[in-house]
């Protein structure tokens, strides 16, 4: 296993980070054999590499391109990147786009074509991927505490998020990414402590930190819409009664209905997606794992590219003002190929449902409508 390379307890103990990658790399030259310290994470067959390389280019070219529509609409319009909510699908789909470019890259030449780095460049290469991952996470968790400040707190919900206090929330969640991320690059490795059995020089105790942190913001997330979901089951139950007269509030109460649908396909599917991962990686570090499940981990590490490739799909692309500026956007460039040149102002979008599905038709009541929740 990867532990019994990369952690031998008579050697390793003893020996500095760089010292212990030398060592090994020194032993197998002088044995006359073409030593690789990785080959015990190389497990997939020809088969499988074949299928890898296929799920991983298909989904992460289609993750790419998703989620590089929906920054340059975001960031070309004046309008939706004024909006701290916008700021935050920004973000994710940011995180997910490097995820898709970073994670399928790297998957690919490790386990296709069993490219072998440096260990500085392996862990450089680690991070990123960790990191853009962590981030995904962290921007799921500030848009569902998002969501839930305009649904919960209209009336205050424009004073509480502001464009200059989302962009210094997003700030510390990508430092801090990045630092949690790069540790093992500053020297947190598995040398001479014990490597993790799914990743190559990354030791077990900072996997399972790692494990704990991912775990906390999927609580908060989970904690945040759960929530709006009790709420919205609440409206639910109210809307059942008053369904044949008409009450303050009525309209409302059908949108939390609409809600709760798009907040359980939320929730559906980051359980989907991540579950089998984590659990595997929490796994990893109470027994030895066979070949047979580091092959069913190597597929299931996809499943958070299909994430990335979803993600835009319900937080963004079904946003009535990103489809309104979608729109503004192929006419305009109609225009500009059939030689008239892009004409006229930017138009003003529809509202959307989907932006925190709680627009300006969150208040409950009439006449206590709140300017901010529009922000949303």
């Amino acid at each position: 296993m990867g532990h019994a390379v990369w952690a031998g307890p008579s050697r390793s103990q003893s020996l500095s980070m760089e010292g212990c990658w030398e060592m090994e790399m020194t032993n197998g030259s002088e044995n006359g054999l073409e030593f690789n310290p990785m080959k015990d994470y190389m497990v997939l067959s020809d088969a499988q590499k074949i299928a890898v390389a296929v799920l991983c280019t298909l989904l992460g070219l289609l993750s790419a391109l998703e989620n590089m529509a929906v920054l340059y609409l975001i960031l070309s319009s004046q309008r939706l990147r004024r909006k701290p909510s916008y700021l935050f699908i920004s973000s994710l789909a940011g995180a997910d786009f490097l995820a898709s470019v970073v994670f399928a890259c790297n998957f690919v030449i490790f386990h296709v074509f069993h490219g072998v780095d440096s260990q500085t460049v392996f862990l450089l290469k680690i991070g990123s991927v960790t990191m853009t991952f962590t981030a995904s996470v962290g921007s799921l968790l500030l848009t569902a505490v998002d969501r839930y400040l305009c649904l919960c707190y209209p009336p205050t919900y424009k004073a509480l998020v502001t464009r200059g206090r989302a962009l210094v929330a997003l700030c510390v969640m990508w430092v801090l990414s990045a630092f949690i991320s790069y540790l093992p690059l500053m020297g947190w490795t598995c040398c001479p402590r014990h490597c993790s059995e799914l990743f190559p020089l990354i030791p077990n105790d900072y996997l399972l930190g790692w494990l704990l942190l991912i775990a906390t913001l999927f609580a908060g997330i989970i904690y945040t819409y759960g929530y709006v979901l009790w709420k919205a089951h609440q409206h639910v139950a109210s809307l059942a009664e008053h369904q044949d007269r008409h009450v303050p509030g009525i309209a409302r109460m059908r949108l939390d209905v609409r809600l709760a649908k798009t907040l359980g396909l939320v929730l559906a599917v980051l359980l989907i997606c991540w579950f089998p991962t984590l659990t595997l990686m929490g796994h990893s570090l109470v027994t030895t794992l066979s070949d047979q499940v580091k092959e069913a981990f190597a597929f299931c590490s996809m499943l958070c590219l299909v994430n990335s490739m979803v993600n835009p799909i319900i937080y963004a692309l079904r946003s009535g003002e990103i489809r309104s500026a979608a729109q503004h956007c192929l006419v305009s460039w109609k225009k500009y190929l059939q030689g008239l040149g892009p004409e006229g102002k930017e138009e003003a979008p529809r509202s959307s449902i989907t932006e925190t599905e709680a627009e300006v038709k969150t208040t409950p009541e009439p006449g206590s409508r709140s300017p901010g929740c529009s922000n949303c």
